[in-house]
């Protein structure tokens, strides 16, 4: 399904139970709304499920330029708009939780919980040089030039070496990803800057991270559970970056528990 809403064209879907509470699923840079599929059979029995491709990804809309974290929050409000959402459990990882913090401070008192995985609220200094060479990599030999050091920076090794069957599932998802997708979303993560505003947050907050996420290491994490009171955070052994897939049964876990608990 499609809703048009700040000049593009927003793909979605909704699963789970239609009586539950609206969980609302934010994928990583260059995925789309399946990086979840390991997560549908633990949530599906409670929660109403809204997964979505993000601007540039999967089946929405593309457009050439730098997109922002705050136009990516305003395309999510206006998905909630047009589907009456005015509650939700947020899950994002990497983009996908900076699109979350940034719409948190946004919008106050739409998220009934949030939980940031594998993400962070501040770029390293050398942001713009490294997320500038990724953007030209792909202007220049397009999404295959970035697949290996990806999937690289996603997965162990072990678990890289092993899991042929994810790595090609994951692969296709990276290489389906439009270009101009991809170096604008580069163009808004290399600017992400919410850490001072954190504590502005006042929904609870569950951090997790993988603790071999090299692309946001757990000293990421900590800096934002830091700057955000009453938060928990999870470090997930033997994860790189995408710690859902690699550990689903931990993330599955850990993620149930939490929501359980906040209702």
């Amino acid at each position: 399904m499609k809703i048009e809403t700040n000049g593009i064209e927003i793909h979605y879907e909704i699963s789970g139970n239609q009586q539950g509470p609206w969980l609302t699923m934010s994928h990583s840079l260059a995925c789309n709304l399946h990086m979840w599929n390991d997560q549908m059979p633990a949530l599906a029995e409670t929660y109403r499920i809204l997964r979505f491709d993000t601007r540039g990804h999967g089946l929405s809309s593309a457009p050439a330029g730098d997109y922002t974290l705050d136009q990516m929050a305003d395309d999510v409000k206006g998905l909630f708009d047009a589907l009456n959402i005015t509650r939700t459990h947020w899950v994002g990882l990497s983009m996908g939780g900076m699109i979350g913090q940034t719409f948190a401070l946004k919008y106050p008192g739409v998220f009934q919980s949030l939980v940031l995985a594998d993400t962070t609220s501040r770029r390293p200094p050398n942001a713009a040089q490294m997320w500038g060479e990724r953007i030209a990599a792909a202007h220049a030999g397009g999404m295959p030039a970035v697949l290996d050091s990806t999937l690289a920076r996603w997965f162990t090794a072990p678990y890289k070496a092993s899991a042929k069957d994810v790595m090609k599932r994951i692969g296709e998802q990276i290489l389906s990803t439009p270009v101009d997708g991809f170096c604008g979303a580069c163009a808004a993560i290399a600017k992400v800057d919410t850490l001072d505003r954190l504590k502005e947050i006042r929904c609870p907050v569950f951090i997790i991270v993988g603790e071999q996420d090299h692309g946001t290491p757990p000293e990421m994490a900590r800096a934002i559970h830091e700057n955000l009171p009453g938060s928990e955070l999870l470090v997930i052994p033997s994860a790189a970056h995408l710690s859902n897939v690699e550990q689903a049964d931990v993330f599955n876990h850990a993620l149930v528990t939490f929501l359980d608990r906040v209702g």
